[in-house]
């Protein structure tokens, strides 16, 4: 009976006429019909889908036999997540010229043009791990208010360091001591970031890593932290970091035995939730490839809300791409990466899909695919477990699933379609039809 009256619903919008590609909808009510629909819980997908959507939040879901405004052929599923951006790079292989270069056009350029090619990539929800605290926190700001286009951000504003990089001070803060640890956490958090980005704590003192731990967790904000060296995951992990970093800047072929008895002690903590690590590798992986073919890197996509100008300085970048220093070791730390995978996910740990978005040669428009790509086919993670950790997982890990991560009712109407079976053929997403965010179509 409930799914008689919710076909008429639907029905009764047709004959409205309101029929806008493959959706229907009228005033605040759309209707997607037909599609293949993954919601994001792991189940079965949902043929014949049908997505009521009234406003900004989904209403019902379920499915329908009849044809009404056809998604058929298509995946339906929920929008993606990128748990490891930086808006304030864009592919430039030259760190040092662009941070002394482009600071100034940040806040109006460069962050706002990083979210807009995430948006048109599927990415309805992303991370940003590192950036200037005021252009950070007034791109995020102006995105929720429908200014300018962009995923969800969540913004951790500069990261927590034992002493910045010289000239990036402007969004690097060195920590000196138990009390300025406590207090630059507290001024972030007093701003209004969202996560705590905690790198190189190897070189700081236990003390330290615990103080700003403890006052993220104080002020309701996670911590990410790096874990590229062993001994930045044993620090760490005995402050009680919530997700880790990276897994491909050390050449060592895997972690070790005392690393992978604490990453099991601690996923055994279930009263503690997940631990979650986002591994980024398919800029590594993927840079001999791009090396090699560099014509992959005359797709106009990575162009979108950049200057003529400031498009060729990044192109002009990485004009020679076997030149840069920065992926010279690279194929010392590519022959480790699914090893490392292997370990993590035999600990245990609930792996996510963030890029690294925004390094040299690798951009917001085609880094989040790529990732979803390489877990599937090279990594041999199935499909469907690669789609959660770009969908329900980082809501989980956020603690905003009551809104976001799937596709189920009462949540924000975030969703995307894509032509085909991603389920059988990942890499389909690097083509993405439709975009909803908030309810309101945007692609």
């Amino acid at each position: 009976m409930y799914w008689k009256m919710l076909i008429r619903r639907i029905l009764s919008v047709l004959v409205l006429g309101f029929a806008v590609s493959g959706s229907a909808t009228a005033g605040d009510l759309t209707a997607l019909v037909g599609g293949t629909l993954i919601d994001g819980f792991g189940a079965t997908p949902i043929r014949n889908s049908v997505i009521l959507v009234r406003g900004e939040r989904i209403e019902a879901v379920g499915t329908v036999g009849a044809r009404v405004v056809s998604t058929e052929g298509m995946t339906v599923l929920p929008g993606l997540w990128d748990m490891h951006v930086h808006l304030m790079i864009n592919g430039h292989a030259d760190y040092t010229y662009w941070d002394e270069t482009y600071p100034p056009l940040f806040r109006e350029v460069i962050m706002p043009s990083s979210a807009h090619q995430l948006l048109m990539a599927g990415v309805t929800s992303a991370r940003d791990l590192g950036g200037p605290l005021e252009d950070s926190i007034a791109v995020r700001d102006a995105i929720n208010r429908g200014e300018i286009p962009g995923p969800t951000m969540y913004m951790s504003g500069p990261f927590i360091q034992h002493a910045p990089y010289p000239g990036t001070e402007q969004f690097r803060w060195g920590v000196d001591g138990v009390t300025d640890a406590r207090a630059k956490v507290r001024r972030l958090a007093e701003a209004g970031v969202d996560v705590i980005k905690l790198i190189d704590q190897d070189q700081m003192t236990q003390e330290e890593v615990d103080a700003v731990v403890d006052e993220a967790h104080q002020h309701g904000l996670t911590v990410a932290a790096h874990g590229h060296r062993p001994e930045e995951i044993r620090r760490g992990l005995k402050a009680g970091v919530d997700c880790f970093e990276h897994t491909g800047l050390s050449t060592a072929p895997g972690y070790p035995d005392d690393v992978m008895e604490m990453l099991k002690e601690r996923t055994a903590q279930m009263n503690k939730g997940p631990l979650f690590w986002t591994p980024t590798v398919e800029g590594l992986y993927n840079y001999d490839y791009v090396r090699d073919h560099p014509e992959k890197l005359d797709s106009t996509s990575w162009h979108l809300g950049l200057t003529p100008e400031i498009v060729q300085d990044i192109r002009n970048s990485w004009k020679y791409p076997d030149r840069l220093g920065y992926f010279q070791i690279t194929p010392l730390r590519k022959p480790t990466l699914k090893h490392k995978i292997d370990q993590l996910r035999e600990a245990g740990v609930k792996l996510l899909i963030g890029t690294d978005s925004g390094i040299p040669m690798k951009f917001h428009s085609q880094s989040t695919w790529n990732e979803l790509d390489i877990w599937v086919r090279i990594m041999g993670i199935p499909p469907m477990e690669a789609i959660q950790a770009a969908t329900y997982w980082p809501a989980v890990h956020l603690g905003v699933d009551a809104d976001y991560g799937t596709v189920s009712e009462g949540k924000y109407a975030d969703i995307i379609a894509v032509e085909g079976d991603v389920l059988r053929y990942i890499n389909l997403l690097q083509r993405v039809d439709m975009v909803f965010k908030h309810g309101k179509r945007v692609k």
